[in-house]
């Protein structure tokens, strides 16, 4: 059998859980970087899966604390789609994926990681992506460090955005 390392693991495995909501707690910090935020709008943010189904999984996540699309007002809605076109562009810009996997998890038994905060998944795909791993050893492999991923991309949304 062979070994599959992943070191950064650790640090999460190791670290406190806090009962706040991740999302919520991560915008209202001034470390966009560490806390691999790409872009602020006004209504809603940009921010990188930490545990991404494959390179450059994205999420777009309304700023307003809220488990469902309802009640949002025409402005909300309007972003929230504007910001999923843009993380499309930039991934397509860095990464030329042949395709895109784009939705939302709404509820837990519907597989929402983080059921009280509402978010849009953008995983970029590639043909081929796919193999056995998942299958049959339950692990991902993803070839680049998140950190290079996120360089990339924040110099890519610069240029998108003029």
């Amino acid at each position: 059998m062979r070994t599959l390392w992943a070191p950064w693991r650790m640090e999460y495995i190791r670290s406190e859980k806090a009962g706040a909501c991740i999302f919520c707690e991560k915008i209202d910090e001034d470390r966009d970087a560490e806390n691999l935020i790409l872009h602020r709008g006004v209504h809603h943010f940009i921010i990188m899966n930490a545990y991404p189904y494959n390179n450059g999984h994205l999420m777009v996540v309304p700023r307003r604390h809220t488990s469902t699309l309802a009640g949002w007002s025409s402005e909300e809605r309007a972003e929230f789609l504007e910001l999923a076109d843009l993380a499309v562009a930039i991934l397509k810009k860095t990464m030329n994926p042949d395709g895109f996997n784009i939705g939302i998890n709404m509820g837990e038994c519907a597989g929402a990681g983080i059921a009280s905060h509402i978010h849009l998944h953008v995983v970029p795909r590639w043909s081929g992506d796919c193999n056995f791993m998942p299958v049959f050893a339950d692990t991902r492999v993803i070839p680049e460090h998140i950190q290079e991923t996120r360089e990339k991309l924040a110099a890519a949304l610069g240029e998108v955005l003029g």
